[in-house]
């Protein structure tokens, strides 16, 4: 349904688009898209920190103001392109009577992507290591210097590092070479339930095993108090980075989505679905730890050896422990094959058959993802940018996480959100988006216009301070 240079899809196809085969698959690809380690210990631990129940309520404000619609108007672009997120900026650019320079905003995101999934890939390796720790029982009545000493030799070793990393992005590069249907569609319906399942699963061990009552005030009991000028900012934060905006991964899935599907409805589905798994994860995570007398640290610190040290103390707690950490693999795995997505789809563009051009991004993104393995070991003290005071002590990793949540997304987001506010025709917009005439319509193009970008751009220069 190409109305080239007019409207709704700007770009025509040389060949027929695959789709998404219904708007719960894509549904389902973008939620597992945004939901990845940061919802399992992220999410929960700030907001236990800031408020609980008072920070949730700024979160879903905040979402409402700056997540949802950076991510409907870069799933719209998505579909009105209809191609890789460099090609699509490039033709709607034309089309819209914009700079040429727009696509540079694609080309910003497809680095960060590539760069994003290199050390992404390392850390979901993690959870197939300690998916074999928790099976054979490597927790089980282990003190804290024993579960400590597991995450130190894992991090210590090169080698085994490089084994888990090669098997996770053989894993997404098998899942993505398949195709959209038959590779990432299928992949996804078949995760994305087992997720959830996995999660409830875990939330009635802790209802069970756990001080559950103490993990639920932990998370919702609103203490205004606990709520500072930088949990506001910091929710405001997590709003923008949760929903995987910014990079163009949801720009590459909102191409095979179909017309008929209301873009501004669904994406409202996918920010309750986020927010339901970081809750829920929260809720199976916090009342083991309480019940054990730990401190509900933040960081890889929580999972990989906090919590190892619980499920050690527990019963059932190897089964458990296996599930939890298969939890994380599913979870990293769904959000990673959106990340390599864009480059695949580049290559594609290019005449690259996309089982080629997934086995090429992937030895690619690989190959740069052992810098990051070699951070937490032989270049440990490597520190490239430490003269200037900024860059001071961080390796390669921190440099790579640096570039791509503090500076990649937060411009990725602010760029998405003032074309579509700004540059493309209102009622353009608003059809694009299934919006209407009336005051949603009107009321989305201000909050896109206006509020949106400053809200990223305080992001912005908050993480930079």
């Amino acid at each position: 349904m190409s109305r080239t240079g007019t409207g709704l899809d700007a770009v025509g196809a040389a060949a027929p688009r695959p789709q998404w085969s219904s708007r719960l698959a894509f549904i389902l690809a973008a939620t597992g898209s945004a939901v990845g380690l940061g919802n399992i210990w992220k999410f929960p631990y700030i907001t236990g920190e800031n408020g609980g129940g008072a920070f949730v309520l700024v979160y879903l404000a905040c979402i409402a103001v700056i997540g949802l619609p950076i991510l409907a108007a870069e799933v719209m672009l998505g579909r009105r392109g209809r191609h890789s997120p460099i090609r699509s900026m490039a033709e709607l650019a034309r089309v819209d009577g914009a700079s040429p320079r727009w696509a540079w905003v694609a080309w910003m995101g497809f680095v960060a992507a590539f760069v994003l999934l290199s050390f992404y890939s390392v850390v979901g390796g993690w959870s197939l290591a300690y998916i074999s720790h928790a099976a054979t029982g490597a927790f089980t009545g282990a003190d804290a210097d024993t579960i400590g000493g597991l995450f130190g030799g894992l991090l210590g070793s090169a080698p085994t590092l490089t084994l888990w990393h090669s098997v996770f992005m053989l894993m997404v590069v098998v899942i993505v070479g398949a195709g959209v249907n038959a590779g990432m569609e299928r992949a996804i319906n078949l995760l994305m339930p087992l997720l959830f399942v996995l999660l409830l699963l875990l939330v009635g061990y802790a209802v069970v095993e756990g001080d559950f009552t103490r993990g639920v005030d932990f998370l919702f009991a609103a203490d205004f108090s606990k709520l500072s000028t930088d949990g506001v900012l910091t929710a405001l934060g997590h709003a923008f980075f949760t929903l995987s905006t910014g990079i163009c991964v949801m720009m590459a899935y909102g191409s095979f989505l179909p017309r008929e599907v209301n873009i501004a409805r669904t994406v409202v589905t996918i920010g309750v679905l986020d927010t339901l798994v970081a809750l829920l994860a929260g809720l199976a995570i916090f009342p083991l730890v309480f019940a054990n007398g730990l401190e509900p640290g933040a960081g890889p610190g929580l999972l990989f050896v906090t919590l190892p040290l619980a499920f050690g103390q527990m019963t059932g707690g190897a089964l458990f422990g296996t599930l939890f950490f298969f939890l994380l693999l599913v979870a990293a795995i769904t959000s990673a094959i959106s990340m390599i997505e864009p480059v695949v789809e580049w290559l594609e563009d290019r005449g690259v058959p996309r089982k080629a051009g997934a086995l090429g991004a992937g030895l690619l993104i690989w190959a740069l993802g052992l810098c990051t393995v070699l951070s937490f070991n032989h270049w440990a003290g490597f520190h490239p940018l430490g003269f200037i005071s900024r860059f001071e002590g961080k390796t390669l990793f921190d440099l790579f996480d640096f570039l791509v949540s503090n500076l990649a997304l937060p411009l990725g987001g602010m760029a998405i959100a003032i074309y579509a506010g700004w540059i493309m025709k209102p009622e353009l917009l608003r059809e694009s988006l299934g919006l209407g005439d009336g005051l949603a319509g009107s009321l989305f193009r201000f909050v896109l216009r206006f509020l949106s970008p400053a809200a990223v751009l305080i992001v912005f220069l908050y993480n930079l301070v």
